[in-house]
């Protein structure tokens, strides 16, 4: 089957140093495609790729049935969202400005702002819970607060497809799920979603279609039920685990084995 969003037999590299090989995946549409594997393993560059940020050396991204280095940079952008692993905002730009900025690919010499645009920014604070900081400039704002300005212009920027590099990155607990379940939302809706994470469980709970990597090689992918399992978390990451289900999504638990923990010293012993 054919999906909007594919990779063919790409090779990967910064300079001379390569990151894959031949590497070939089709990200299902209307899927919530989680990427999972240990640093360095090539998820960030196999995004960047499918964004058209990384041009391959050999094979080719296709999008829509065309190599996405063929279609204009306007095009793809209102296609296909793009929240990169670290971004720089413009000095003294405050939250609302940035975030319109993902209205960008919409405008034109004969579009100029629409009631659209400020009805998609809108939106996109309200989710993020940002709305009320709208006016704050970004360097007054927490880490976590600045991550969820990044999501909110992504959002505002209304495409089909999104892609988000460790989007959990800087947020607390509370936030980390408030957003994988605005995520999952949207997936539910008809968006198409690409995460890279690193939490395991997370992974587990809200990927529709799981992507192992290690060694910048796709090594499994498929439901995490059937991708997951204590041999491959030991052959991807090096560490032992027991997988039991989720007592609240039924998904792949993944509880580390570790090293034993020395039993704390007795009070009493002591204090005799």
């Amino acid at each position: 089957m054919a999906h909007r969003l594919h990779a063919d037999g790409v090779t990967l590299r910064y300079d001379r140093r390569t990151i894959s090989t031949g590497l070939s995946l089709s990200i299902p549409d209307g899927s919530f495609t989680v990427i999972i594997g240990p640093n360095a393993c090539g998820k960030s560059t196999l995004l960047r790729a499918l964004s058209r940020l990384l041009p391959p050396s050999s094979g080719r991204v296709v999008l829509d049935g065309k190599s996405i280095d063929e279609l204009p940079a306007k095009e793809v952008a209102r296609r296909l969202g793009l929240l990169p692993q670290s971004s720089i905002a413009p000095d003294a730009i405050t939250v609302a400005d940035l975030v319109a900025r993902g209205r960008y690919p919409h405008q034109s010499f004969l579009r100029q702002w629409s009631k659209a645009d400020e009805k998609a920014v809108a939106a996109a604070l309200e989710v993020t819970h940002m709305a009320d900081l709208s006016d704050r400039l970004m360097d007054e704002l927490s880490g976590g607060q600045r991550q969820r300005v990044w999501i909110a212009m992504v959002l505002a920027q209304e495409t089909p497809i999104l892609l988000l590099d460790e989007p959990t990155t800087f947020l607390d607990i509370a936030h980390q799920i408030e957003l994988l379940d605005l995520l999952a939302d949207l997936n539910c809706r008809g968006r198409t979603v690409v995460a890279v994470l690193h939490d395991l469980n997370h992974a587990c709970r809200y990927a529709s279609h799981l992507v192992a990597m290690k060694d910048g090689a796709v090594v499994a992918e498929g439901k995490a039920a059937e991708v997951v399992t204590e041999q491959l978390v030991e052959a991807v990451f090096g560490l032992p685990s027991i997988i039991i289900a989720d007592p609240v999504s039924a998904t792949p638990l993944v509880i580390p084995k570790g090293r034993p923990i020395p039993a704390a010293p007795d009070s009493r012993k002591q204090s005799a």
